[in-house]
């Protein structure tokens, strides 16, 4: 994200990797919330003093999921900023 376009061109740079990291964390823990929400509701019947062994199972496959889909989200928008970024150059050439 290019800091001027956000109003932070004159911050302190401190400041700036400050909010960056703080801005890190946020969506970090939006994803963990969207992830143990999603999990609970798809795996768990009804809430006990222990998980059984297939409510157990079941939150290890959709965590997993919920990370492998995750990682390939990032690498395609990786790489759509890739080919965007090479289109432009070519463009400009």
């Amino acid at each position: 994200m290019d800091p001027s376009a956000s109003g932070m061109g004159s911050v302190d740079p401190r400041l700036r990797h400050f909010i960056e990291v703080e801005t890190q964390k946020q969506r970090f823990q939006q994803l963990v919330h969207q992830m143990t929400e999603l999990c609970w509701e798809k795996c768990v019947d009804k809430p006990g003093p222990k998980l059984d062994s297939r409510a157990e199972a079941c939150l290890v496959n959709c965590v997993e999921r919920f990370i492998d889909t995750s990682r390939f989200i990032v690498k395609r928008l990786e790489q759509t900023q890739k080919s965007k970024a090479g289109f432009s150059e070519s463009l400009s050439d």
